[in-house]
């Protein structure tokens, strides 16, 4: 049965902030229903491009975009490490130390971009964020 909690929580802390602080990211940690870490990202200089990140194909979904894909590649792992699966698909048998979540932004307070990939700084208009360089164009619509 899954299980999390502060105190786990607090073991995985450290390594979590050291790679938001090496990736310009601010984020908080919580425990959902004693059985979820998750991780709200608040703002950073990574655009994401999606409001959702599916921690167990972010690989496939972040390929065309590094800067994402480096960061993802480093908190997840930091994420799972006391984490454990020994579930069995065939059998529906499903048995995990814990389940975890990335979201970008809330429901009350969206991600804020702070600068893209280069740190370059980006001016927020009605619909959509202009940048200096990125590597999707000039314009990302959101």
């Amino acid at each position: 049965m899954a299980y999390m909690n502060q105190e786990k929580k607090k073991r995985l802390a450290p390594a979590i902030k050291e790679v938001l602080k090496k990736h310009n990211m601010k984020g908080t940690l919580s425990v959902q229903n004693y059985s979820q870490l998750t991780l709200t990202l608040k703002s950073g200089s990574i655009d994401f491009g999606t409001d959702q990140i599916n921690e167990y194909w972010y690989k496939d979904h972040f390929a065309d975009n590094p800067a994402a894909l480096a960061f993802l590649s480093e908190v997840i792992p930091a994420m799972n490490a006391e984490n454990f699966d020994k579930s069995d698909i065939m059998t529906d048998y499903f048995h995990v130390g814990y389940y975890i979540s990335v979201k970008i932004g809330s429901y009350d307070k969206p991600y804020e971009l702070i600068a893209d990939q280069d740190n370059n700084l980006v001016e927020k208009n009605d619909n959509f964020i202009e940048t200096e360089k990125s590597p999707w164009g000039d314009k990302i619509y959101a």
